[in-house]
């Protein structure tokens, strides 16, 4: 009996992630798939994942410790820009990955 009531609580929280997760994406698809945008809100809402991906990145790259300071001599930020530069080139999800994967081996071994 205890058994079955943990199965349905996680049922119910696994259902309702899903839906807290589901909706928010899928109401402004709908209501904004029926209209026709202006170029300028769609030029702008094309900036957003880089935004994103740049604001995760960045503190990540040029900061380590805690508290968190400025440190400019990680390893990650050297690989950052060689593994930048492939990929803006070849355009290559996965040999960017591998790139990057690789020089960082090389700069943890050097390092």
């Amino acid at each position: 009996m205890g058994v079955t009531i943990i199965h349905q609580k996680v049922v119910w929280v696994i259902l309702g992630m899903g839906l807290v997760t589901y909706v928010p994406r899928w109401f402004p698809l709908m209501l904004l798939s029926r209209r026709n945008l202006p170029k300028w809100l769609v030029d702008w809402l094309d900036l957003i994942p880089a935004a994103i991906l740049s604001a995760l990145l960045v503190p990540e790259l040029v900061t380590n410790g805690m508290p968190r300071h400025m440190s400019l001599w990680q390893p990650e930020l050297w690989v950052a820009f060689p593994t930048f530069i492939f990929a803006l080139k070849t355009k290559s999800l996965g040999g960017t990955v591998v790139i990057g994967m690789v020089l960082f081996w090389l700069a943890q071994s050097v390092i």
